[in-house]
């Protein structure tokens, strides 16, 4: 009987320890993707948050998207985090920052880490931040 892998799991081999151009916070993109997947399990999410959580998660796993790994390799996780971090943003607005630290499996300041990935990749999307989120779905 095979066993099924985690796609976080998937995404760590993926990345298999990049050290690339952006590796500072490309690599944060598996923990990103997982505190999507945790915040699914938490009763305060309404209904509408739900549907953008799981909208950011598909976003990962979404073959043809804006920046599509199988053609940039670990540099295609940049719209991916970018939607993660647009969404999460959205949780941390309703719910606050120690909402998003509490399910943070990390010792590093979940707020920081957002911070951070979001300022980079709207960076680096630039004219394509409208793309990526009218793709899914997540355009205001």
């Amino acid at each position: 009987m095979s066993e099924f892998k985690d796609f976080y799991d998937t995404l760590i081999e993926n990345l298999d320890g990049y050290e690339g151009e952006y590796a500072y916070f490309i690599n944060c993109g598996p923990n990103l993707f997982n505190l999507l997947c945790d915040l699914l399990s938490q009763k305060e999410i309404s209904r509408e948050m739900r549907l953008e959580i799981s909208a950011a998660i598909a976003y990962y796993v979404a073959p043809d998207d804006i920046i599509p790994e199988e053609i940039y390799g670990p540099y295609g996780y940049i719209d991916d985090i970018f939607v993660s971090v647009y969404v999460l943003r959205k949780v941390a607005k309703e719910f606050g920052y120690e909402f998003l630290q509490d399910l943070w499996k990390h010792e590093t300041d979940v707020k920081e880490v957002m911070d951070d990935c979001y300022d980079n990749s709207l960076e680096l999307l630039e004219d394509k931040v409208h793309a990526v989120l009218s793709y899914v779905g997540l355009m205001d």
